[in-house]
């Protein structure tokens, strides 16, 4: 069609085109004055298109007067055909994404500095220990399966083991619950004079041993010692308590302990610990002994590994209700060379169980690892408190009321026996 009969067309009146066109019943896709609001109707760029043929300036201007009404949509209603198209299209480039493109590393959410949980399968290397047995036995000695000799020549007796523990699925006030097969281990430092460890020093760090046994042995301090040659000792009956750990405190996943003398084996390394000590001051012989110590108590008597720790950990003071009275092994202790997980990293049920604090002080001589074992008991302290409703003052407070009264059944419970408390 030619430009001046084009713009014609376009500029003329309404009732014109509906002449020359039928009416048709007004759809959705229609203007309110029922023109459609397709391009094909009011195209603004042939209007365009038709205006710059048009050399008259008065002529142009008229005639885009008279089009620019038809060419203002009223309504932006799109299809429902196409509105199907462009979903039908979005989801099939999104399935393409998917199926077809690399996948991408997911993001990892930004979680407190705390240690995540174990896969299960790291965790059933640390709680399925080796089966170990034993091979030899005399009045002298032991020999087990895994290469452990257990020097008996300083062994002695002490009260049997019988101990008081507390169920921590009983909200209510408990009397607890006697046993007799021991639950952990605590791991300690002889904290005693140390020679150089030197060929020529040797007949000096014989006789520190014998002194150091001896004294334990006199003390009933340990259930063994293990000595800067790595010889391992018997001490106090493995049937029977040891004076090892005094005032302490640990919980597993059902039972809470207090006082772990008798429900817990006392395993002493001859060693000292030193103010935010990183590296374990452990001769090469004494982690072999150590390793295999750990690991037939615990075939032996089946204890979870999550119940090995150190003195550090469970030591407590009950006069001003703070951890850390003794300070062995507060930040160095070798777990993963014993085949243990690291226990640092678990919650110090003195304060979540028992409402025990800590000092500025004690975290600075202990050192960076057993921080993450106090951050975490006061996160789950504080979360305690919210579920139940109570200001973290006070439960902590109600938690110390029963830790005494707990402390009182234990004492009682053990009135009979004699026991040196640290």
């Amino acid at each position: 069609m030619p430009f001046a009969k084009r713009a014609s067309w376009l500029s003329r009146p309404n009732t014109e085109r509906s002449l020359a066109k039928p009416q048709e019943p007004a759809t959705p896709n229609q203007t309110t004055d029922g023109t459609s609001g397709s391009f094909w109707r009011y195209s603004a760029r042939v209007a365009d298109s038709c205006a710059k043929h048009i050399d008259d300036p008065v002529e142009r201007l008229k005639f885009l007067q008279q089009v620019a009404p038809r060419l203002r949509w009223k309504s932006y209603n799109i299809p429902w055909r196409v509105a199907g198209l462009i979903l039908l299209v979005g989801v099939s480039a999104s399935l393409s994404a998917v199926l077809f493109l690399p996948s991408a590393k997911p993001l990892q959410p930004v979680l407190p500095s705390i240690k995540p949980i174990e896969h299960a399968a790291v965790v059933a290397q640390h709680t399925a220990p080796s089966d170990v047995w034993q091979v030899e036995k005399t009045a002298a000695s032991e020999v087990y399966s895994n290469g452990l000799r257990i020097d008996n020549h300083y062994l002695v007796a002490n009260h049997p083991r019988s101990y008081v523990a507390f169920p921590l699925d009983q909200a209510a006030q408990s009397e607890g619950v006697r046993r007799t097969e021991p639950a952990g281990i605590v791991f300690h430092t002889t904290e005693s004079r140390l020679a150089p460890f030197e060929a020529d020093q040797n007949r000096v760090l014989k006789k520190i041993d014998e002194s150091l046994l001896e004294y334990v042995r006199r003390k009933h301090a340990y259930h063994f010692l293990i000595d800067r040659f790595g010889r391992v000792y018997r001490v106090v009956a493995e049937t029977d308590a040891a004076n090892h750990s005094g005032n302490s405190v640990w919980a597993d996943d059902r039972w809470l302990y207090l006082n772990l003398n008798q429900s817990f084996f006392g395993v002493s390394i001859e060693a000292r610990t030193q103010p935010g000590q990183v590296e374990a001051e452990m001769s090469p012989a004494q982690l072999r002994a150590a390793a295999m110590l750990t690991e037939m108590l615990r075939s032996r008597y089946h204890i979870a590994a999550n119940n090995c720790v150190t003195h550090a950990q469970v030591s407590v003071n009950p006069s001003n209700m703070q951890i850390g009275y003794h300070r062995d092994w507060a930040s160095s202790f070798p777990f993963e060379q014993l085949g243990l997980p690291d226990n640092y990293q678990r919650a110090l049920p003195a304060l979540w169980t028992s409402g025990f604090e800590y000092n500025p002080e004690f975290q600075q001589w202990a050192g960076d690892r057993i921080r993450a074992g106090i951050q975490l008991a006061e996160d789950r302290l504080t979360a305690q408190a919210a579920e139940s409703g109570m200001s973290l003052r006070a439960y902590r407070r109600m938690l110390q009321k029963r830790y005494h009264q707990e402390l009182e059944i234990v004492r009682r419970a053990n009135a009979d026996e004699s026991e040196e408390s640290e």
